[in-house]
């Protein structure tokens, strides 16, 4: 069969790499795709946002599924043009995506069902929203109601950084529209987990969990950022918490989705804070993590194929969804800057190290072929993963690994995955 991914980050270079391993792929396409993912699919020049286009391009190349990277594209409904012109999709429709499309959406929809989460208050007027913080107890959570590149999450100590938080994403509009209105939410404290989770509308099944860095710097000091490194599995999501999460988080959200007519066919991404009052949600996603996905995917035993083909068809019950007994840890090597300022256009060296080493991969995420070599396009430039046969074994794997790549300005945590030595 011909597949399309919509995308050109980690994330979706890693759908490309275990795409490529199905045994029911003849033929891969990436809109636009990456230097990295040229490397296993060709590589077409539209815009993920460009609906008319994709599916224009889905027709003529007679594309048999697409399968849709992003937040964006998936917010704005570009799989829902795939689907009225009769075309196969895998990524939720508009109306489900607005889980990650609006906080104010998906809090008012956990209080609703009863499913846990942190106390919060939707504000779409800057000073009603500095009034209710005179009073508020610190520290506290400020959040963008609309999409900001997983970055508009404000962690506010005090009252004068929340007035000032409440400021950049309300007035200066540091987020543009996604300000407008935004959630303002107790702060918790205990182990974060991401668990993704394929769903057909009736059905969820989550993978195995993992953990993200967002922090710009080691100690989870700096700016937030996409994302600077995350391992899988965590330690700290046991079978307990497993159990209820699926009893009192998964399902139920499922179900919410479903009562309110908006059946959820996809990737739900399910970021948990591990609290005293046991595990609460964060945030919800509408599609595959960046970089969890680049430490799930290749854990994964099933053919993803399979699993999103059963995911459209409302058949997931049917998958029996394995993961391999070892660990992945991925190391993000970006720009000197990020999220900030930085500069872009050096050339990368090493990147054929990885070509003949099993349970290395190397994901590309700003890279862009020119004709000096592949050079560095954005921030998160590449994410470096190794697989190990313990957490201990695959981070010093993708340490390792980190040395065989090199380009001027390169930066990265030193301590992705640190916390497992805290077991």
């Amino acid at each position: 069969m011909k597949v399309l991914i919509v995308g050109g980050g980690g994330r979706e270079h890693a759908i490309a790499v275990k795409c490529s391993e199905s045994k029911h792929v003849d033929k891969l396409y990436a809109a636009p795709g990456n230097a990295g993912i040229a490397n296993v699919a060709e590589c077409v020049d539209i815009s993920v946002m460009d609906a008319e286009k994709l599916v224009e391009f889905a027709k003529e190349n007679e594309i048999d599924l697409t399968i849709i990277g992003p937040d964006d594209p998936l917010v704005a409904g570009v799989a829902d043009a795939f689907t009225k012109a009769g075309l196969r999709v895998f990524g939720p429709a508009k109306n489900a995506a607005i889980i990650e499309g609006s906080k104010a959406f998906s809090k008012d929809l956990m209080k609703k069902y009863n499913i846990p989460s942190a106390a919060y208050e939707v504000f779409d007027n800057a000073k009603a929203a500095l009034s209710y913080l005179e009073t508020a107890k610190m520290p506290i959570v400020l959040k963008a109601d609309g999409l900001a590149l997983g970055k508009g999450v404000l962690i506010c100590n005090n009252l004068d950084e929340a007035k000032a938080g409440v400021k950049t994403l309300m007035l200066d509009k540091q987020f543009g529209t996604a300000g407008d209105k935004i959630v303002i939410e107790e702060f918790m404290t205990g182990r974060e987990v991401s668990v993704l989770c394929f769903c057909d509308g009736t059905h969820i099944k989550p993978m195995t969990s993992a953990q993200d860095h967002k922090r710009a710097k080691d100690g989870d000091k700096g700016l937030n950022t996409g994302g600077m490194g995350t391992f899988s599995p965590s330690p700290f999501y046991t079978e307990d918490i497993d159990k209820f999460c699926k009893e009192k988080i998964y399902q139920p959200t499922m179900d919410a989705m479903k009562a309110e007519g908006r059946d959820f066919k996809g990737i739900l991404f399910c970021g948990l804070m591990l609290t005293e009052d046991g595990p609460k949600v964060l945030e919800y996603n509408a599609r595959f993590g960046d970089p969890e996905a680049q430490v799930v995917l290749p854990r994964m035993k099933n053919d993803i194929i399979e699993v999103m083909e059963a995911c459209i068809d409302g058949k997931l019950d049917e998958v029996d969804l394995q993961f391999e007994d070892n660990a992945a840890v991925c190391v993000i090597l970006a720009s000197d800057g990020y999220p900030e300022h930085y500069d872009k256009g050096f050339v990368i060296s090493g990147l054929d190290t990885f070509d003949d080493k099993e349970g290395y991969y190397v994901f590309h995420a700003g890279t862009k072929a020119t004709d000096k070599g592949i050079v560095t396009n954005g921030g998160r430039v590449l994410g470096v993963t190794a697989k190990g046969e313990d957490l201990h074994k695959a981070r010093a794997n993708a340490y390792e690994a980190t040395k065989w790549i090199n380009f001027e300005n390169k930066y990265m945590r030193n301590d992705i995955g640190k916390a497992i030595d805290e077991q």
